[in-house]
């Protein structure tokens, strides 16, 4: 027989085009935009002081070093509490800005999120926070008003902010993960939270003192840039059913109300309310004391120098390390919910110890007391995330995003205003006060367990008789 026509035969097939295959994992992604926030916040304050006090003519101790222990002619120079007062005001707007801004466009892209993916979600905040710190490098170059500032903030806000990383990147994991593993996951984007920020608060300072501010602030611009690179060419979608939604929509906003206030699952929805409640007030704790650990070191009695203060910073932060090990630990013989309670206790008494620190020991001994503070968040996102659905994940780590912004502002004012009325009588009240608030969490999280308990066993009950009555 002939053979068949050239045109017939079946071409080689052609070899696939070699790709970089996505990963994952959203950890890289939130460790990267961390370490961006944890070198920018205390720098710009620094900035903030450094550039107010020269324009006043103050050239006293800079932000970065304090008048010392004891010494209280510093304290009461009026140019240095005029100084400290616009440094506090500029902070506080630029704080402010930033939240109202985010708390819109957070509760906005979260709950859109759901429909159209995460990686937009990921991509367009870090390239909001690369511009604020653009704005911010030309703010240092060109000596621009420091009002500048102030329009970084709410550019960056307008897109997400940090706080949209946040609430995507444990959206992304709870898209990832099964219910066993969820916890774990979420305890591991915490610690990347702690190592980056050890690493920012290590390094930048140094840097500072070394360089000024504008080579720290290119590696800002750098990072931020470099994580809206990862969420665009390296990271694997993680919502299956992806679907075209509109963005500027009052929806999305009704997506988060919904998850409140949905007749449907009405224990699912109070228990959704108790945990939210339990969350606002043990971050808020965890976010006023954190504000108050330098000040209350460099006042009497202990008199720590900033080699002392580096120490405690860094044990503070290897919390969330220590954390992440025993939970992993304490997951193998107790349920979730005693891991929390035992990360509670470990927080509480933490504070108590520190609350009654008058040596360096005694203060160490309470950093080392909080070995495990850093498990109850986990669980508790972990438990949140289990009692929505699948498609409701974007709107309520949105939500629990802005309540973690909430707290921030309420740690300030309230922590920052009880130091000062409370040194007469006990300096470090407010630590015993935020060990005391830390109770009701405590009881929030035992009361709904033991309720589940006490409710699963009644329908084990009725199960086992209902044979017997027919």
């Amino acid at each position: 027989p002939a053979p068949p026509p050239l045109t017939a035969m079946a071409a080689p097939p052609e070899p696939p085009a070699r790709r970089c295959s996505p990963v994952p994992a959203a950890e890289p992604l939130l460790f990267l935009a961390t370490l961006a926030l944890g070198l920018q916040g205390p720098l710009t304050t620094q900035y903030l002081w450094d550039r107010l006090g020269a324009e006043r003519g103050y050239s006293g101790p800079n932000a970065s070093s304090p008048a010392g222990c004891g010494n209280g002619s510093a304290a009461a120079d009026p140019l240095r509490q005029e100084v400290e007062a616009l440094v506090s005001h500029w902070n506080l707007y630029i704080n402010l800005g930033g939240f109202f801004v985010g708390l819109f466009s957070v509760t906005l892209f979260g709950p859109w999120s759901d429909s159209v993916g995460r990686r937009p979600t990921l991509i367009l905040p870090a390239v909001g926070m690369a511009l604020q710190a653009a704005i911010y490098l030309l703010v240092m170059y060109l000596q621009l008003h420091v009002a500048y500032f102030l329009l970084g903030r709410v550019l960056s806000g307008l897109m997400g902010d940090y706080n949209l990383i946040l609430a995507s990147c444990f959206a992304y994991v709870a898209d990832t993960s099964d219910k066993h593993t969820r916890t774990f996951r979420v305890a591991v984007l915490e610690a990347c939270l702690g190592v980056a920020g050890m690493l920012a608060s290590i390094g930048g300072g140094q840097w500072r003192k070394a360089q000024g501010y504008i080579n720290p602030f290119w590696l800002v611009l750098a990072v931020s840039l470099a994580a809206a690179l990862y969420a665009a060419f390296c990271l694997q979608e993680s919502v299956k059913q992806q679907k075209p939604a509109k963005l500027f929509t009052l929806s999305h906003y009704k997506a988060v109300y919904r998850l409140y206030t949905a007749p449907e699952h009405l224990s699912s929805r109070r228990k959704l309310a108790l945990y939210s409640l339990a969350f606002f007030l043990l971050v808020t704790v965890h976010f006023g004391t954190k504000d108050l650990f330098v000040l209350y070191e460099l006042g009497s009695p202990l008199c720590w120098a900033a080699v002392l203060i580096g120490y405690g910073s860094a044990a503070s932060y290897l919390t969330y390390l220590s954390s992440l090990g025993g939970l992993r630990l304490l997951q193998l013989c107790l349920e979730d919910t005693w891991v929390a309670e035992i990360g509670l206790i470990s927080n509480i008494s933490g504070l108590v110890v520190i609350s009654l620190a008058t040596t360096t020991p005694l203060m160490f001994a309470g950093y080392g007391i909080l070995f495990l503070s850093m498990a109850a968040t986990p669980v508790i996102r972990a438990k949140l995330s289990k009692l929505v659905s699948e498609t409701e994940q974007g709107a309520l780590f949105a939500s629990v995003a802005c309540v973690e912004g909430l707290c921030s502002l309420v740690a300030t004012g309230v922590f920052n205003s009880l130091y000062p009325a409370s040194l007469h009588f006990m300096r470090g009240f407010p630590f015993l006060f935020g060990a005391i608030i830390l109770l009701i969490p405590a009881a929030i999280i035992g009361w709904i367990e033991i309720w589940d308990s006490n409710h699963d066993y009644n329908h084990f009950s009725d199960a086992s008789l209902s044979p017997a009555d027919g």
